[in-house]
């Protein structure tokens, strides 16, 4: 019986040994049950985060889509009324209308579609040239009685002295249509035709009016005030530093020019060859240009702080870097039509 048991001994060890390799293969397969819920709750979570991310996105486009509407409803609303102004409402009023139009434009820029943005802004150019015209047909006739004055001076016995140049009726030059939505008629105030010459004016003749610069030659133009809206149409290598203009700025034509300009809205047409320092509220549009490059607005004068105020424009606002070229539709490159001035080029000292 012993020996039996003695026999039976080894075999319940033998029978017992692989124990110590089932062991190894337990902790295995508890290993790999913890692992497997591991991923799959790393991949839910991605699945969970992806799901979040379309959600975001969808309802974003909502906004967006909400926000769009009522833009185009308020726009159409406050278009109307600056129209029906313009036709038998106080000027004043329709210029004030206008300014929040384009206020209403410029801050809706960032959740507006490209052409959205487009339309808006040829909306309200359009409408700035009708109240320039208007302003224009209800202006004193003796204010265009130069003409006489300068027939009878020719008349006299002395000859006058030369007086510096001074603001003039800005007409095409010849072989150049006119500026795109400029209004018919003369300007109320600006340069035209000068050549090689150092113009200016102050803030008494600029206040709210609407100023155009056509067809100069190497001239230097100083604005020191606060107009109401700025055309540079036609000019050749010249140097034109603006104070704030309370809307926009509408640059055609031009090259090789510096300008330095801060306005609501920059739109930049057919130029070429030339460099913008400036202070702009919404985003600043170019077509039709080559090598273009931008810079914050740096110019400074006695008195800008004051025009600043008057004209409304947020001095803490500058997309000045931030340019819609029209010809470039690619989102993924950057348009080769523009460029930002590196810093250690930049002009800071105009005077």
């Amino acid at each position: 019986m012993e020996a039996a048991g003695e026999a039976a001994a080894p075999a319940a060890e033998e029978l017992r040994a692989p124990a110590a390799f089932v062991a190894p293969l337990q902790l295995g397969t508890a290993a790999a049950a913890v692992v497997l819920p591991e991923r799959l709750q790393r991949r839910e979570a991605e699945r969970q985060q992806g799901v979040e991310r379309q959600r975001q996105k969808k309802e974003a486009q909502a906004v967006k889509e909400e926000r769009s509407e009522f833009f185009v409803a308020a726009f159409a609303r406050e278009r109307e009324a600056v129209e029906a102004l313009l036709a038998a409402g106080p000027l004043e009023e329709a210029a004030a209308r206008l300014q929040g139009l384009q206020k209403l434009l410029t801050e809706s820029v960032r959740f507006l579609a490209p052409y959205e943005v487009r339309q808006g802004q040829e909306a309200v150019a359009r409408l700035q040239g009708d109240l320039a015209a208007r302003r224009q047909q209800l202006q004193p006739k003796k204010k265009f009685a130069f003409r006489a004055l300068k027939r009878e001076a020719a008349a006299g016995s002395e000859p006058r002295p030369a007086e510096p140049a001074r603001p003039a009726t800005a007409a095409p030059a010849p072989g150049h249509g006119p500026a795109e939505e400029e209004p018919g008629g003369p300007p109320l105030c600006g340069f035209s035709g000068a050549e090689g010459e150092e113009l200016e004016l102050g803030p008494a003749e600029l206040l709210q009016r609407d100023v155009v610069l056509a067809g100069l030659r190497g001239c230097r133009v100083r604005l020191r005030g606060n107009a109401n809206t700025l055309r540079v149409r036609d000019c050749r290598g010249c140097t034109v530093l603006c104070g704030p203009v309370s809307t926009s700025v509408l640059v055609d034509g031009c090259s090789d020019c510096l300008l330095v300009l801060a306005c609501q809205q920059l739109r930049t047409h057919r130029t070429r060859d030339s460099r913008f320092y400036v202070q702009v509220t919404s985003r600043a549009v170019i077509e039709d240009c080559a090598t273009v490059s931008f810079a914050p607005y740096t110019w400074s004068y006695p008195g800008i702080e004051r025009d600043f105020e008057s004209s409304g424009l947020d001095r803490n606002r500058n997309n000045w870097n931030l340019v819609d070229d029209f010809d470039w539709l690619a989102t993924d490159k950057p348009s080769p039509n523009w460029s930002l001035i590196p810093e250690q080029e930049r002009i800071s000292c105009w005077d």
